[in-house]
């Protein structure tokens, strides 16, 4: 028993280090952005109750075809909505998240993925749409 949950473990940790670098903190992410001069894309999700979210999660975001392109053109900024009690952040970024819904997502959309400039400025948005990770490229990118 103790041996399965050590695999397990490992197994997550692994695979969070080769997860999208996401931010979670506006103001980090304006920061990354001007250093790197990149646009902030804003992910609105509920990740354990939203199906169309958990399918940008598995075919767009978590794809290697996504990740590299990201990882030189964009800052990933992550706003998580999830419900089940075993989910739930800390208090100090449910009020981060609730500020971005409030000011980027009034309607409580989800998945809703906004396109920022490095200032915060609003370039364009979209919700779920069928298709790969290079139509998401595409999409995101002609913003």
């Amino acid at each position: 028993m103790q041996k399965s949950i050590l695999i397990i473990l490992l197994l997550s940790v692994f695979n969070f280090a080769g997860a999208q670098e996401w931010q979670t903190d506006l103001k980090k992410a304006k920061e990354l952005a001007i250093e790197k001069n990149r646009n902030i894309i804003l992910v609105f999700q509920g990740s354990d109750w939203c199906a169309p979210c958990i399918k940008l999660e598995q075919n767009i975001w978590s794809s290697e075809e996504f990740k590299n392109y990201a990882k030189d053109h964009f800052v990933m900024l992550l706003a998580d909505f999830p419900r089940r009690k075993k989910n739930q952040l800390a208090a100090e970024q449910q009020k981060k998240n609730k500020e971005l819904a409030e000011k980027y997502n009034p309607q409580g959309y989800f998945p809703y993925i906004v396109v920022l400039d490095k200032n915060g400025k609003v370039l364009g948005s979209t919700g779920y749409k069928k298709g790969g990770p290079q139509e998401y490229i595409d999409l995101l990118s002609s913003f």
